[in-house]
């Protein structure tokens, strides 16, 4: 029954290529084969790959904080601390600054207009770094004080997803097509090779024993 409910955690959860106008994932977010024509397509499509896999797992906190919350359901802790671990280990030390060295260092050279949502933006990704270490000291509280510590956490989560969700629309709506429109080929292929040298977690070989997927 555990396994279950951490599969439904997991899969119930996610975010489209796109996304709504009020930062909220909408459609199918299972991760999309990388396309073979051309790195500029295929580094795009890595990196939005990786936001909803973000967003699949971001859904997946809110999903279980509910279940606690409105249908008297046992927190899973072990389950909790994986996704808190993945955000931190994934999203936050390998995708963001990926995104700060790569992407957005090549388009502030060739689009001096972008540098005001790129500033916002890198902004935004020391705040997301800053808020995992509040999540996970919300957990812990939690973890410690029992239904007591439920409130703060539930509130940690809902403010995480929206920041997180938020932040992911502007780079797609306003960054990603920018980028298309000013980056260089070779500017792509450098893009392209520091996407590709990294996997995600959440799809690799421990991703049953940390998900349950």
């Amino acid at each position: 029954a555990a396994a279950g409910g951490r599969r439904i955690a997991c899969r119930t959860a996610g975010t489209p290529a796109t996304m709504s106008p009020k930062g909220r994932p909408e459609g199918e977010y299972a991760p999309k084969r990388v396309s073979a024509e051309g790195s500029r397509v295929k580094a795009l499509d890595v990196i939005r790959a990786e936001h909803r896999s973000l967003a699949a797992v971001i859904h997946g906190l809110r999903h279980l904080v509910r279940e606690v919350r409105e249908h008297g359901a046992r927190p899973d802790f072990g389950l909790l601390d994986a996704m808190l671990r993945y955000i931190d280990a994934f999203p936050e030390r390998l995708h963001h600054p990926k995104e700060d060295r790569y992407l957005f260092r090549r388009l502030r050279e060739r689009d001096p207009g972008s540098a005001r949502i790129l500033d916002e933006l890198e902004a935004e990704h020391a705040t997301g770094a800053r808020a995992i270490r509040e999540l996970e000291a919300a957990l812990a509280r939690y973890r410690s004080e029992g239904a007591a510590g439920l409130p703060a956490f539930a509130a940690s989560v809902d403010a995480y997803a929206a920041f997180h969700w938020e932040h992911m629309r502007k780079e797609e709506v306003e960054v990603m097509p920018a980028a298309e429109r000013h980056l260089l080929p070779e500017d792509w292929a450098e893009i392209d090779a520091a996407f590709g040298s990294h996997g995600d977690p959440l799809f690799g070989a421990d991703a049953e024993t940390e998900f349950g997927t």
